[in-house]
């Protein structure tokens, strides 16, 4: 059913160490519209799902969610790669640092705890793949912004792939909108 290769879906080439971007990261890490929110959400909705065919994207799509949160971590650790105290304090890492040293801990860029509550699942499909869409925009945004941030080569290029994977997703739930449209339609059909 599931088979873990032990690389990176995309690799990430960071040029410049940046701890400012890496804290930026971290919405991405552990933010309401981050990596984590999305696998989480399309991993639990897809139990309500009612065809096998929009089940199976959802499990597709949120399993490639946790890829990314893969690579999140890896550039936020290349980010942050040899840099004092002094330099993490400064980038305003210290109370992170003072806590868990040099390990991450789902937050925002902003130190607020991930929380369960970013999670959203009605159990109506309809409604639930409206707010997959509305995720995968909100991701798409965040990407836009983070690229804005940075003047990195290989942080850009990294961020660019994850923002396109946003769209991909948008396209993907869109299809799983309209294939559990057609099943309820022909079901109130019938």
């Amino acid at each position: 059913m599931w088979i873990y290769e032990k690389k990176l879906q995309y690799p990430v080439k960071i040029c410049q160490p940046d701890l400012k971007m890496a804290k930026y990261l971290l919405t991405q890490y552990g933010g309401p519209d981050g990596e984590l929110s999305a696998a989480l959400r399309y991993l639990n909705q897809r139990y309500t799902i009612p065809t096998n065919e929009a089940k199976a994207l959802l499990t597709d799509i949120g399993t490639e969610e946790l890829a990314h949160v893969e690579i999140i971590v890896t550039m936020i650790y290349q980010l942050m790669k040899d840099a004092t105290v002094e330099e993490i304090e400064a980038a305003g890492l210290g109370g992170n640092y003072a806590i868990r040293d040099g390990a991450l801990f789902y937050t925002d860029a902003n130190g607020v705890p991930w929380t369960a509550t970013y999670i959203q699942a009605h159990g109506d499909p309809v409604t639930d793949l409206h707010e997959d869409m509305a995720a995968e925009e909100k991701a798409r945004a965040t990407y836009e912004n983070l690229l804005k941030l940075t003047d990195d080569p290989g942080l850009k290029d990294t961020l660019r792939f994850l923002r396109e994977r946003e769209v991909v997703h948008f396209q993907r739930f869109g299809e799983a909108l309209r294939i559990v449209q057609e099943y309820q339609q022909a079901k109130k059909f019938y």
